[in-house]
């Protein structure tokens, strides 16, 4: 039988059956690339393969100061710790026989505070002298004892706890929050002041200014020990790190008689 086209049913029939079988190849053939990715992806080794490339794509958290400090249990400081801070910055900064000028040689050294002390018994401990000292110190403009810490709050908490070692010794805060530099000097020059406590960067703006006089200094203590809310101590911050470095070539190159303590 012919269609009224030209086509026999037989023929129409064949065409009808090449389509069928052509479709249920093709979704035959999509159900089993199907199966293959479900397999790959069920694989365990190769899943976890995945996803470790995955986990060295991010972006590793960098530790900060902080983070290391907390993991780490807090150590006393020593000669050794100053000195290594000391040679790294200048190494930059100055020829070689400078650098050899700036060093602070294990005789410059006191005994360093092991964490037991209050500022007071440690004090004790390395001016055992302090009286006698103290009554021969008669100039004007200078102190004979410098202890230099981070912050005006600090500088407060540490004049507190010298009541039991300063005996009648003048004591003066050197730092900048709410005091002129210009008022610090009058009281400087005004009497003998035998104790300065203070912060780094204005200390070293009192001995620019001729304010604060190195010559009578004979002991340097520096709050080493002491940390913040974020475990950083002094030389940790950088701004009052570049402070106390200033500081410290101050002291170096007008002195050459003192003694330093790490508290």
């Amino acid at each position: 039988m012919t269609s009224s086209n030209g086509t026999s049913d037989s023929e129409a029939n064949e065409e009808t059956e090449q389509t069928t079988l052509k479709k249920t190849t093709t979704t035959v053939k999509k159900a089993e690339k199907r199966k293959k990715v479900t397999a790959k992806d069920s694989n365990p080794k190769k899943k976890k393969k995945n996803e470790q490339k995955a986990s060295t794509k991010r972006k590793k958290k960098k530790k900060t100061i902080t983070d290391v400090l907390a993991a780490a249990e807090p150590k006393p400081g020593c000669p050794a710790d100053l000195q290594s801070v000391v040679t790294k910055y200048f190494t930059d900064k100055f020829s070689v026989i400078e650098q050899e000028e700036l060093q602070l040689k294990d005789s410059c050294f006191l005994t360093c505070n092991d964490l037991t002390h209050s500022l007071s018994s440690y004090l004790k401990q390395i001016c055992p002298k302090w009286a006698k000292i103290q009554k021969q110190h008669t100039e004007k403009s200078s102190v004979v004892l410098l202890i230099v810490c981070s912050s005006a709050l600090r500088t407060i908490e540490l004049i507190k706890q010298l009541t039991t070692f300063k005996g009648e010794a003048k004591v003066l805060k050197l730092f900048a929050k709410h005091i002129k530099i210009e008022e610090q000097i009058k009281l400087l020059q005004k009497g003998v002041t035998h104790i300065g406590v203070g912060t780094p960067g204005r200390i070293s703006a009192l001995i620019e200014k001729e304010g604060l006089i190195l010559q009578s200094l004979r002991h340097v203590v520096v709050d080493w020990n002491w940390r913040d809310q974020k475990l950083r101590r002094m030389v940790d911050i950088p701004e009052i790190k570049l402070d106390f470095m200033n500081l410290i070539e101050k002291i170096i190159r007008n002195n050459r008689e003192f003694k330093i303590g790490l508290f």
